[in-house]
């Protein structure tokens, strides 16, 4: 079946669900790895119009949803410091550590700011110069090049009052560690769209052979997803393991490469705790010794912290694609966004978010 090239064509949903039907002969079982697309599952109802034998597992997806809590603390702690002006993603403000979130240290008098960009805090930085500005450097590869260039230019320009709390993690190392665990369930995965438009999609390849595991590179857009569905089990159907890119209008095999060698000039791979998946070595991105000053856990000199998430909360299992959030006895009603026990009902991209937004109804009527 050819690409499609009208991503709002109203038939062709219709005609991918009957492909999707046809080819079907088996079960399957597939996990979307970007809570982006989970959100787009969930809202347009795409799990439930495949056949009944194809699972749809949501993944670590979702940056906020998969920072540490021991970060979360660091977090807290730098920005409860009256030197200090912490900036961070909007999302990031609620996430839960082990006893606080950052939105209310800034309740207790925090100087917390909301941001769009680094460039922001850079921007705070050079306007508070009596001041130490620390930006929350969370995401997957795709922040990663917005990072470096704060950096870069905080370099360039001298600035001496800015540095990053590193949180990037690496999609690769933990869809390994998804593939290596006993319990693991995934057949093929739809890859995330949005980090192989940096990244690209050849280094996947090593990673499909190793795990005997089909991937497609897959957009947001519904049709996108439903596309990407239907190519990863034609793989399975046909018993082929490949990378294939269903986002062909956004990404390449090489990725980025301006953005790769931005990223490699100043960030090199390093172990991260990941929330529901432990340590994972090499799956996240701090920064190379001859950028060591900008590093806010080493200028502030933070070191291990013991930490405790909720109990009832199981964000960790449906970060892993074990459990949904309607198998969580909290979901909607001790966790809800406006009183989350866990980042997944957070996020804006967390799959309890998606479920309690769309799905709510369904699960509590």
């Amino acid at each position: 079946m050819k690409f499609i090239d009208e991503y709002r064509d109203p038939q062709a949903a219709a005609r991918l669900k009957r492909e999707i039907e046809r080819i079907t002969t088996r079960p399957w079982t597939i996990m979307e790895i970007c809570g982006g697309q989970t959100h787009a599952i969930v809202k347009n109802g795409i799990d439930l119009l495949l056949p009944e034998n194809i699972t749809l597992l949501h993944g670590p997806g979702c940056p906020v949803c998969v920072t540490s809590v021991e970060l979360i603390d660091k977090a807290v702690t730098l920005a409860s410091r009256p030197d200090i002006i912490f900036c961070s993603f909007g999302d990031m403000l609620r996430v839960p550590g082990t006893h606080k979130d950052l939105l209310s240290v800034k309740a207790e008098g925090g100087d917390v700011r909301m941001v769009y960009s680094p460039l922001d805090a850079l921007k705070i930085a050079r306007e508070n110069s009596d001041r130490q500005v620390v930006f929350f450097g969370i995401g997957f590869e795709t922040t990663a090049p917005a990072n470096v260039a704060a950096i870069l230019q905080a370099r360039q320009t001298g600035l001496t009052n800015f540095s990053m709390l590193m949180a990037i993690v690496l999609v690769k190392p933990a869809m390994a560690a998804l593939l290596s665990d006993p319990e693991n369930r995934v057949q093929a995965f739809l890859a995330a769209g949005h980090v192989c438009a940096v990244t690209g999609y050849a280094d996947y390849e090593s990673l499909a052979a190793t795990y005997h595991v089909p991937m497609v590179v897959t957009g947001f857009e519904p049709l996108d997803i439903l596309q990407g569905i239907y190519m990863t089990i034609a793989q399975l159907e046909q018993g082929r393991v490949e990378v294939e890119n269903q986002y062909t209008r956004a990404v390449r095999r090489e990725g980025n490469l301006p953005a790769i060698r931005m990223i490699e000039k100043a960030l090199m791979p390093v172990d991260r705790k990941w929330r529901g998946l432990d340590m994972i070595p090499a799956s996240g991105l701090g920064l190379r010794p001859e950028y060591i000053e900008f590093d806010a856990e080493r200028r502030f000199g933070l070191t291990e912290y013991e930490t405790a998430e909720s109990p009832i909360c199981i964000s960790g299992l449906i970060l892993q694609g074990r459990k949904k959030p309607h198998d969580c006895p909290a979901f909607g009603t001790d966790c809800t966004p406006e009183h989350p026990l866990g980042a997944t009902m957070v996020s804006s991209e967390g799959a309890c978010a998606a479920y309690y937004r769309y799905r709510r109804t369904a699960i509590h009527p």
